[in-house]
């Protein structure tokens, strides 16, 4: 017993070490092949021993005689002592022709008749084996299948990997030591065993050394030594995203991804049944991942697989991807959905099928949405089964509601189907601005896609070419172009930076519409940076009113960018919450101020300037900061106050207090302002002298001499007024009398109107002065200033009905002021016509109320009247009888 167990360990090891040293080994088909592991009929052929055994080998004679004895006893016996034997299996096919005969004495014979006897009877340990290599290059597998139907019928399998990857030196493999083989257990099942080998990826091109041991019912069986390049034997993985789908012109696109791990490139074979009319398999071999079958009909359906191998024809095919059905419709449009720009012209072809019978092409009409039959003369018939419609010029498609297309329907005669082509027309022409910023390092383009929101789907995206100097005169979609990142604004534009820039360099640009139907591409247009500049604003802006001359001074520095000449616009205005601007422009390059006419010289002023390149190309630049002017004395003031006096002391003697008194001048008149009065007086005794009045508005004198003249200046910053008033107060004039009568008649609690006539006589009359008070309040004196030949004046002040006030009219002369025409209160005649009139006031609007309502009323009354006594009489234009008759016409009946 001890003495068989040696043999069987030496004749394990003389057996690697005969392949180690002859390095015999077997290729391997990447088809599968089968392995015979039950030795054959002895009289027909001879088990397979394993390579580099010689024939006379002790161990198998020992062997030999071991089973021979065995034979005696029963089948238990046979398995016990069979345990301690390894038997060589062998390639081959069912019937084991390929196993060559390797032991010639009669008791090898002998105990190739035992094991067959007992093995291929009772454990028919035979297999069919394919090994490949995964997708991605990770496991070298190998699978087993019995060919027996149920092999293992009380007994269990385990089958062992065992492979070694021997080292390459100078394109050549070292010679595997025994000790080198590595062993992996493999995962059965009652049907099947998987064994998995690790490959490093760096020796998938290097000769994987392997062999099986199968160990069945205690009895173990061995595999010749096999080599094999795993790179060889790549079986990919099945294609994935099978889908179809039927083309713009008609034919069935089949399509499919390929694996998910493709280390390199495939051929794919297609495996489609078509069941139409005839049902019919086709098998094709293409190296796209995509198949077109031509000539579909309506009502056909399409059942597809595909599986994938290495395209240089080495390797294993793939499994078969899962079946996918297609089924086509019975109205089909190609293309089903179409998208297409402002202007373009296209077609739809259709095919109708009905009841099992395709519709002749000549009876084939075309409707827009159902609502709009297209006319015939944009029919053609391609074929006698497909019908076309062209459209030309298209116009934007209108959205309607939800929808973003317009319904194409093919019909048969009034029977429409319900399916429909969808055409999209989308307006394509979208302005690109750019601009070039004022330090010539960047620019900014912008773009609206307000004219493309209704394609839902849709991404835009800008592209441009970059020439290498200045644009064409036509510019074109380029090839080799580029895509340029572009940000939504918040309002809705969108916004793409190039920086740095080329200035003379011209940008070629566009914007492409990707969709799932397809891509459209705006109009290019071309921008040359240097043509788009917006200049940075003018610097230093200041505003001011020139002295002496009252202009508004604006001046300004040049931005140093770009180095063009410039024209340059100013926009001037009184300051406030809402301003109304004027504008200016300057056109001289070398220009640094601008002087320009103001209205109001005592106002603050607002000003602002911008640039632009001086032969229009680019932007204007944005507007300067706002500069302001200062309020200040422009000019000595344009005249002296309008003055008046009021009188006091006893008019018997000769000397009388004369207070004078003065209205404060305007910004207008004082330009801009006043810093005191002066009062000049002028006697014949005393002659000129002046007082100072400071700021206040009244000043008080005495009048001693006969005749005493006084004029009253303002004087600001810059000197004195120029043109002054005067007033000569004159004992002899003071009893003049001009005005011959006066009446003031009240026209409302704010409002008293004065008339007055004169006394004929040749007067040098300057002015009338009218004064008037409250003669129940000390509130003060009154005054103005009117005009020496208006007769009539309109007094605007509250007038209380209940008081008593007195109105004084003073003409004024050269030499002096005259006798005034003094009357307390109002005219009497006036009060009486005034309350006459307030009667008609009221009764009036009274009247013309009463007649508007009675006319109200006689309408309504006519109206009432007409629908009850004519109710009953027909109207001709609803009888027959009375159509085309002339009721205006008299007719005689004789």
């Amino acid at each position: 017993m001890i003495c068989q167990k040696f043999y069987v360990v030496l004749l394990h090891w003389e057996f690697l070490y005969v392949i180690a040293a002859l390095n015999l080994a077997y290729p391997i088909s990447p088809w599968r092949f089968k392995l015979f592991c039950a030795p054959p009929n002895t009289t027909e052929d001879s088990f397979l021993l394993p390579a580099g055994i010689p024939k006379n080998a002790s161990a198998l004679s020992g062997a030999s005689e071991v089973v021979v004895e065995a034979n005696v006893n029963t089948s238990s016996v046979y398995v016990s002592e069979l345990s301690k034997t390894i038997f060589h299996c062998c390639f081959g096919n069912e019937r084991g022709k390929n196993c060559s005969v390797r032991a010639g004495n009669t008791e090898g014979k002998a105990l190739a008749s035992t094991v067959k006897a007992l093995v291929s009877q009772q454990l028919g340990v035979n297999w069919d084996v394919e090994c490949w290599m995964k997708g991605d290059l990770t496991l070298f597998i190998c699978h087993m299948e019995p060919l027996l139907k149920n092999p293992f019928k009380n007994y269990d399998s385990k089958v062992h990997f065992l492979y070694d990857l021997p080292e390459v030196i100078d394109g050549l493999p070292l010679a595997p030591l025994k000790d080198s083989f590595q062993t992996v257990q493999c995962n059965c099942s009652v049907r099947d065993c998987d064994c998995h080998v690790v490959v490093p990826r760096a020796k998938v091109n290097h000769s994987l050394l392997m062999y099986l041991e199968i160990t069945s019912a205690g009895v173990t069986f061995q595999s010749p030594l096999m080599t094999v390049q795993p790179m060889l034997v790549v079986k990919p993985d099945p294609p994935l995203g099978l889908q179809m789908e039927i083309t713009d012109d008609g034919n069935l696109k089949i399509s499919w991804d390929s694996p998910m791990v493709a280390l390199f490139p495939l051929q794919y074979q297609v495996k489609y049944s078509e069941n139409s009319t005839v049902k019919k398999e086709v098998a094709e071999v293409v190296s796209d991942p995509f198949l077109l079958v031509h000539s579909v009909l309506p009502g056909s359906s399409y059942e597809v697989q595909v599986r994938s191998k290495r395209l240089d024809g080495s390797g294993i095919w793939s499994d078969w991807s899962l079946p996918q059905v297609f089924t086509t419709q019975d109205v089909m449009y190609f293309p089903p959905k179409l998208l297409t720009s402002v202007g373009s012209n296209v077609s739809f072809q259709c095919i109708y099928k009905n009841e099992n019978q395709i519709i002749s092409s000549k009876q084939i009409v075309w409707w827009m949405n159902l609502a709009e039959k297209i006319p015939e003369i944009q029919y053609s018939a391609v074929n006698d089964h497909v019908s076309q419609v062209t459209f030309s010029n298209l116009k934007a498609t209108r959205p309607r509601g939800k929808y973003a297309y317009d319904a194409v329907y093919c019909c048969s005669g009034q029977e429409c189907h319900h399916r429909y082509a969808e055409l999209y027309v989308i307006d394509v022409n979208i302005n690109i601005s750019c601009e070039t910023d004022g330090y010539l390092t960047k620019m900014t383009c912008r773009w609206s896609p307000s004219t493309i929101q209704s394609l839902v789907g849709s991404t835009v995206q800008l592209n441009y070419h970059r020439s290498s100097l200045y644009c064409s005169d036509s510019p074109s979609i380029h090839p080799a172009s580029e895509s340029k990142s572009c940000i939504l604004q918040r309002d809705g534009f969108y916004e793409c930076v190039f920086q740095p820039i080329f200035l003379l360099s011209g940008y070629t640009m566009w914007i492409r519409i990707n969709h799932s139907l397809g891509s459209l591409d705006s109009p290019p247009t071309c921008v040359l940076p240097d043509s788009v500049v917006k200049p940075l604003p003018p610097s230093s802006v200041k505003a001011e009113i020139t002295i002496n001359i009252g202009l508004l001074k604006i001046s300004w520095e040049k931005p140093v960018f770009p180095e063009n000449n410039l024209q340059f616009q100013i926009r001037y205005g009184l300051n406030g919450k809402e301003i109304q601007w004027k504008t200016h422009e300057v056109f001289d390059a070398k220009s640094k101020s601008a002087s320009l006419p103001v209205l109001d010289l005592c106002a603050v002023y607002v000003a602002q300037v911008r640039c632009r390149r001086l032969d229009g190309l680019g932007y204007w630049s944005n507007w300067s900061s706002p500069a302001y002017t200062l309020v200040m004395d422009v000019k000595v003031p344009m005249r002296g106050p309008e003055f008046w006096r009021i009188m006091s002391g006893d008019v018997s003697r000769k000397e009388r207090n004369v207070t004078l008194l003065w209205k404060p001048l305007m910004k207008n008149d004082s330009l801009c302002s006043v810093r005191r009065y002066v009062v000049q007086h002028h006697t014949a005794y005393d002659g000129t002298w002046s007082e100072d009045a400071g700021d206040q508005t009244n000043l008080t004198f005495l009048w001693a001499e006969q005749v005493h003249t006084v004029t009253v200046l303002a004087v600001n910053s810059i000197g004195a007024s120029l043109a002054n008033f005067n007033l000569t107060f004159s004992w002899s004039m003071s009893k003049v009398s001009a005005v011959e009568s006066l009446s003031a008649y009240p026209l409302s609690s704010s409002s008293v109107i004065l008339s007055w006539t004169l006394s004929p006589g040749d007067y040098n009359l300057l002015y009338l002065v009218i004064e008037w008070k409250n003669l129940n309040e000390d509130d003060g004196m009154k005054w103005l200033r009117i005009p020496s030949n208006v007769k009539k004046y309109y007094i605007h002040d509250n007038f209380i009905p209940i008081e008593k006030y007195q109105f004084s009219l003073y003409p004024v002369f050269m030499e002096g002021v005259g006798k005034p025409k003094i009357i307390n209160g109002f005219t009497q005649d006036d009060m009486d016509k005034r309350q006459t009139d307030a009667g008609l006031y009221v009764i009036v609007p009274i009247i013309i109320s009463s007649c508007v309502l009675l006319l109200g009323t006689l309408l309504i009354s006519h109206q009432r009247m007409k629908k009850l006594f004519w109710e009953d009489v027909p109207n001709p234009k609803n009888c027959s009888w009375a159509q085309g008759l002339n009721f205006q016409k008299r007719t005689d009946i004789l």
